[in-house]
This record gives C-alpha cells, structure tokens and sequence, in this order.
C-alpha cells in the first residue's frame, strides 16, 4: 500500500515541483535565486549538518550515509526508505522605513533509498535547487518628472538526483551524488516616466540546465560502549550549468498594460545568447559524538570561492561576490527509542542553529543568515517510520544602506517512511 501511495505522490508532485514558486525574497533578484537547504527536515532542524547517519533515515546531504541503511536492521532485509518534506514559510520584510508580510507553502524533497545488502545502498529524488520569485519598485526624482521602475523575477531550478553508499570496511563509508539541475529563470524591468502615457519593458529569460556531483567520506568509529564519533568530510563540485538566453524589449501603454511595440535583442553578437554559470565547488566538513539512537551533538563547517561566480546575463551591477563560508551546530535525544510505556520517550527532540556568510555583497554591504531550528520525530506505530515537524526563527540581510532585511518563521513536516522489498517469500 505505501508503495503505491509514493508512486501517486511522485506522478503528482514531479511537475508540481518543477512549477512552483519556491520563495519571495527580493534577494532571489540575484545570482540564480535563492538557494533552497538539499536536506531533509530531521537534518534541517538540527542546524542542517549532515554528518549524522543511521539506518533507517536518508541523508540527502551525505550520499556516504546511504551505506548505511538497513545495517542494524537486517531483519528487515531490503529496507526501503521513502522521504518527503514540504514547508511554509512566514516573511515579514523590512526596509528602513516600511514593513510588509507574507508567506509561501512549498514542497521541499522527494526522495527514495534502499539497502541492497551488504553494506551498499542507493537512492534517487527530486527536489528544488534555487527559486526567483521577487517584485521591487524602486522610485527616483529626475528633471522630466518622477521615475519608476518595477523589477519582477520568477522561476528556479529544479535537482534531480541519483546517489550511492558503500560502506568498506566497518565503520568506513564512502558515497557518490549526480545531481542534473534544469529550470527557467525569468526576469522583467518595467519602467515608466510621471505623466508620459508610455512605459519601456526590458523582458529576460534563461532556460538552465547543467551537473554537478557531491563525493562523502564517513570515518564513525566506536569509542566507548555504544557511543560513536562521527565524522565526515564533503565536495561539491562546481556546477557547471549551461544557460541559453533570450532578451526583449518594447513599450507598453501605461493605461492599460497592452504592448505596442516589441523587439527581440541579437544576443548572438554580444556572445550572450550561451553563457556559462559556475557554481564554486563547496567541502564542509563535519564531527559529531554520540549514541545510537539515543542522542548526538554535531558541528559543521562548509566554505565556497564564491568569489569567483558570475552571472554575465542576468547580472545586477549593485552585486559582487566574497568567498562564503558557514557554520552549523545541531542536536538529538531520544529518551528511549524502545519504551512500551511512554510515546514521549520514543519522540526524537532536535535542535540547531547556523550562521551563513553567503558571499553576496549588495552596494557593498555583507548579506547574512542566522537561523535557530528545532523540532520533533513522531514515531508511527511500532514501525521505523515516523513524522517529523520542524520550525525555524531565523534573518537575512539588514537595513543598512537602504537594504531589505527578512525575518522568517518556517514550518516544515516531513515523512519517513520505511518498507521492505527485494524480500523473498516463505512458504512453510
């Protein structure tokens, strides 16, 4: 029965995925949007580190964590683990002399793991890896009258991906991601003059698509008893995404929006209609202590040559790039994954909190991210399922000169779900 229901869920939400509006951040106005977290909701509310593995929970984040599935479980040979998250996110925005809010619903992940035996396991998903979805005016006094300029975004790009985990030696694992990432990121400037009837629009498209790969290396030897330490170190490897671009510009009535007049721009001769965008390679590295099952506490650090990122097209002039970097610390406890007695002692408590330095200077002024998570795993049944619920305070950006600044709330559910195929039967 799960089977067919994450069937129906990927037939339905595949396209749902690819269309939809993942974000209103007028920093998505930059770059190729806003970046979405490539991690589960239980990685997610502890900070978003991804040096936790276990066996019955999929590390989107850490394809080494895949040879792990299904090892202290054997008696549910051919563990399959199928995962999805989806959010809503509460914005208020905030300039230096006006407030305005407002929210978004979206889907976060899909994805499916299995244990082929032996120490081997792999999976497959989908889900968003950048979104643009901004509208600005911007208002300027000149000699013929008061200028306007209204800047309006959307689109994204979508990941698909494919990973595989082996563990080589006790304690000892490695893995591998191919993520091919595809999407349209559309742009438009409107601007009109104080009682002139006609506007200009400047109308801009880029239809994206490229690989990058994401290598793991997970050392979680045993120290004393049954607590673990954990390490990892992960590479992603810079993207290399391939944009072709459109460009028109025209006039439109004021009085009511209709076109009079557009034209299609010759790219081709400012070697613009193919451009090239590298994403800089990301290692983070990661160290953890902790019981399985019953409790963990993690650190990592992930840094990025974003220096050296450009997007020649679709580019601002008010933009410039610095190497990022960022910092997550993150926590669990399960009283007693095994308690008969009290449900609340099976729960998963988790907790977290990160500071990313993105690398993006606007009018040369640093735009950073504190967020703090925390949330619950809720058992199903006696089963390893469980349903997972995350909240997240966190800001980005500043005031400072006459910048936006985002606080956000962001409430995310996710299900885990665990099922068994490959399974031969038995006939007694």
């Amino acid at each position: 029965m799960i089977r067919k229901i994450v069937i129906a869920i990927v037939y339905i939400t595949t396209v749902g995925m690819y269309a939809q509006d993942g974000t209103i951040s007028p920093y998505s106005f930059f770059g190729i949007g806003d970046l979405k977290n490539a991690s589960t909701v239980e990685n997610q509310m502890m900070g978003g580190i991804g040096v936790y593995a276990d066996s019955i929970h999929l590390n989107l984040k850490n394809p080494a964590a895949y040879g792990k599935l299904g090892l202290e479980v054997m008696d549910k040979e051919g563990l399959v683990t199928y995962t999805a998250g989806v959010s809503n996110k509460q914005y208020t925005l905030k300039s230096f002399t006006e407030e305005q809010k407002s929210s978004i619903t979206s889907l976060d992940y899909l994805a499916l793991g299995f244990s082929v035996g032996n120490g081997l396991g792999m999976g497959f998903g989908i889900m968003p890896y950048s979104s643009v979805g901004y509208n600005l005016a911007e208002e300027q006094t000149t000699a013929s009258g008061s200028l306007v300029n209204v800047y309006s975004g959307e689109g994204g790009l979508t990941r698909a991906f494919y990973s595989i985990g082996y563990e080589i030696i006790e304690d000892l694992s490695i893995g591998a991601t191919i993520n091919f990432n595809f999407g349209t990121l559309d742009s438009e400037r409107l601007q009109q003059v104080e009682d002139i009837q006609f506007g200009t629009f400047d109308r801009r498209s880029s239809r994206v698509n490229g690989f990058d790969f994401n290598y793991a290396l997970n050392y979680t030897p045993i120290i004393k008893g049954r607590q673990r330490l954990h390490t990892s170190i992960r590479v992603n490897t810079q993207g290399n995404l391939v944009s072709k671009n459109e460009r028109q510009i025209g006039s439109f009535s004021v009085a009511n929006g209709g076109t009079i007049e557009e034209l299609e721009v010759n790219l081709a001769s400012q070697n613009l209609s193919n451009t090239e965008l590298k994403i800089p390679t990301t290692t983070t590295l990661g160290i953890g202590y902790g019981e399985d099952y019953k409790w963990f506490v993690g650190a990592e650090y992930s840094f990025q040559e974003m220096s050296s990122f450009e997007n020649s097209f679709l580019g601002a002039d008010n933009i410039s790039y610095e190497d990022a970097s960022s910092f997550a610390l993150g926590a669990f406890i399960t009283p007693d994954h095994n308690s008969f007695s009290s449900y609340l002692k099976r729960v998963t408590y988790r907790a977290g909190l990160r500071l990313d330095q993105t690398g993006m200077l606007v009018d040369d002024v640093d735009i950073n991210n504190f967020g703090i998570t925390f949330g619950l795993g809720l058992p199903l049944g006696r089963s390893f399922s469980n349903l997972n619920l995350g909240f997240e305070f966190g800001k980005r950006g500043t005031t400072r000169a006459d910048l936006i600044e985002e606080s956000y709330f962001k409430f995310n559910v996710g299900l885990s779900l665990n099922d068994r195929w490959f399974q031969k039967r038995k006939i007694n």
